[in-house]
């Protein structure tokens, strides 16, 4: 029983790639991230090297995964309990992301720890078309609508506190939506409203994100309306599992998307260590 670690995107998925398609809901993140960085090269994320880890159980087979892009927490998954402990033995470990079970297992190594998030992964079932259905229509964007998505892409990078500073990989993100038809807009009157994107798909799945709506449009239906859209698109485009996380300390967003048919699937939590805040 042992932790192996890596910097090469490609041997790590090599290594754990069946035991991420065995669960490909649970493991949405490390398929696209991973899938970007094999796209993008290892610093699609940040300037720091990624690390990839994985534990193998006494039968030899892979029993959890870690995946970090500098400066975002370590995403921590499908970690058999006694893996914990050997990993935060091998490394330093500040702030994860990981199902809920696993973070208070690593929080309880820590002489202090603060809940920064607390994530629910959704699944669609049926999908039911928004009632009442708001006015407008949705649209693919197009490279004309660059501006405007680049400071949506900043609005929401703030909303959700995300790492500042990321104008480089929001345009490159925007750019490649756009060209190929993952970015969708939601209009009113001939004016954008709303937006919603789909990740690529990825063992059978298809993940939304990210959805935003201006403050001065929310609350009439159009998240939801763009949200049915991409979800319905992806389904039409050979989708399995159609996928999106909410935050639960945002009730609203919540109740949008059970309303159209999403379901819960799992909860993670996004834990930082306090020395991280005191230091």
């Amino acid at each position: 029983m042992t932790w192996t670690f890596t910097d090469d995107v490609d041997l790590f998925l090599d290594t754990v790639g069946p035991s991420l398609a065995a669960r490909p809901a649970e493991s949405t993140v490390v398929l696209t991230v991973t899938a970007a960085l094999r796209r993008h090269g290892p610093h699609a994320y940040g300037d720091h090297a990624p690390v990839f880890g994985w534990w193998r159980g006494a039968d030899g087979e892979v029993a959890g995964t870690l995946l970090q892009t500098p400066p975002y927490p370590a995403t921590l998954n499908a970690l058999v309990p006694e893996a914990v402990g050997p990993l935060m033995a091998a490394r330093r470990l500040t702030h994860v992301n990981a199902d809920r079970a696993t973070a208070q297992a690593v929080a309880a190594h820590w002489p202090g720890h603060r809940v920064d998030e607390e994530q629910r992964l959704y699944r669609l079932g049926e999908l039911v078309p928004p009632s009442p259905a708001p006015g407008g229509r949705a649209r693919a964007a197009t490279p004309a609508d660059r501006d405007l998505l680049l400071r949506w892409y900043a609005a929401f990078a703030e909303d959700i506190g995300g790492p500042a500073g990321h104008g480089e990989r929001h345009g490159r993100a925007v750019d490649e939506r756009t060209e190929e038809g993952r970015l969708t807009l939601w209009e009113h009157d001939g004016v954008p409203v709303s937006m919603a994107g789909i990740s690529p798909q990825l063992a059978g799945t298809a993940r939304v994100a990210p959805v935003y709506t201006p403050p001065e449009h929310r609350g009439r239906g159009y998240a939801a309306a763009v949200t049915a859209e991409v979800s319905r698109a992806a389904r039409a485009a050979g989708a399995d599992e159609v996928l999106l996380f909410t935050d639960l300390a945002n009730p609203t967003s919540n109740g949008v998307y059970t309303r159209i048919g999403y379901r819960a699937v799992s909860d993670r939590l996004l834990v930082s260590a306090e020395e991280e805040r005191d230091g």
